[in-house]
């Protein structure tokens, strides 16, 4: 499979911009250069400088792209509504003008704005427990929808960015019913479906059922493994998810419990074409480790038939 493979900030233990421990942002360009990604998402808006044409001068430099962008939020709130659209806008600003500079998307396509629900200490505590962890109600699903709807809207309309959902582990979008019922309620044309191999497995899923299931909405995915004793020490504990994921529940692709050559087979066999993203949450205080990681996982990836496009070009 020939294939855009890109990397994430994640990988070096970025996700919250307020973190004191981050790595240098430079470093992380260099090192997903180093390793050999075609791309990388920006991480936490603010994370990789704001400015895009200073952005694009940095990704140029190193052959890379963005590929997409990302809401990290609380979709719930209807207090939290002006803030997602203004994020939306500062996000997709960027994406845009990077995209015209030839250093966003990937094939000639338009970067991704990747939405994801977050900030729900009920939620997170009970992260992969779909029998134990509380549900939105009918009233504050519709109000989900609409802020993501809206979201959407801003993305496509006004910058031209493809809007995509991201069911998240510790987030009101993570179980099976919960992807179904989103899928029931936004269209494919209003918004697209990000799925994640290792939020699926971690929330009960199997991933390939997964991505052949929603094969008609399926606009990019994620890559992850999961160490399988620690995430069954973290449901067992009822471990919040990324105090999990600082105890290394997520490993280098081939390493944990993931079947991807199954993985591969299904995207072969529904005609996937779009973007890879690997991933490996951390804590950046470990992220001495993120370049060795994320290499083995694109070895992995090479070995078991994915070509990246970066390499056959």
């Amino acid at each position: 499979m020939n294939i855009d493979i890109c990397c994430a900030p994640c990988c070096w233990g970025v996700d919250d911009i307020r973190n004191p421990y981050l790595p240098p942002w430079r470093r992380v360009l260099d090192e997903a250069s180093e390793a050999g990604y075609a791309g990388l998402e920006l991480g936490p808006f603010g994370y990789l400088p704001k400015d895009p044409d200073h952005l694009a001068d940095e990704l140029e430099q190193r052959n890379l792209r963005i590929i997409a962008g990302t809401i990290f939020d609380n979709l719930v709130d209807t207090a939290n509504r002006k803030t997602l659209i203004q994020q939306a806008r500062d996000i997709c600003l960027v994406l845009k003008r990077l995209y015209e500079r030839g250093r966003a998307g990937l094939e000639k396509e338009p970067p991704m704005l990747v939405v994801i629900d977050w900030g729900h200490e009920a939620r997170n505590q009970t992260a992969g427990h779909p029998q134990r962890a509380p549900r939105l109600d009918a009233e504050h699903r519709v109000s989900m929808y609409a802020h993501i709807a809206d979201i959407a809207t801003v993305a496509a309309d006004e910058f031209g960015v493809r809007p995509v959902v991201h069911p998240h582990a510790g987030g009101y979008i993570e179980f099976a019913d919960e992807i179904e019922q989103l899928a029931e309620a936004l269209p494919h044309d209003c918004i697209g479906l990000c799925l994640d191999t290792g939020h699926l497995r971690y929330s009960g899923m199997e991933p390939q059922q997964s991505l052949v299931r929603y094969a008609g909405r399926l606009d990019y995915v994620h890559f992850k493994d999961i160490n399988a004793e620690i995430h069954a020490r973290a449901l067992r504990l009822e471990t919040p998810f990324f105090e999990a994921c600082a105890e290394g529940v997520m490993c280098p692709l081939g390493c944990g419990s993931l079947d991807y050559a199954g993985i591969r087979d299904a995207l072969a066999r529904i005609g996937y074409r779009g973007a890879i993203t690997v991933e490996q949450e951390r804590d950046p205080r470990q992220a001495q480790g993120s370049l060795r990681d994320i290499a083995q996982s694109l070895a992995f990836l090479h070995s078991i038939g994915f070509n990246s496009r970066r390499d056959a070009a």
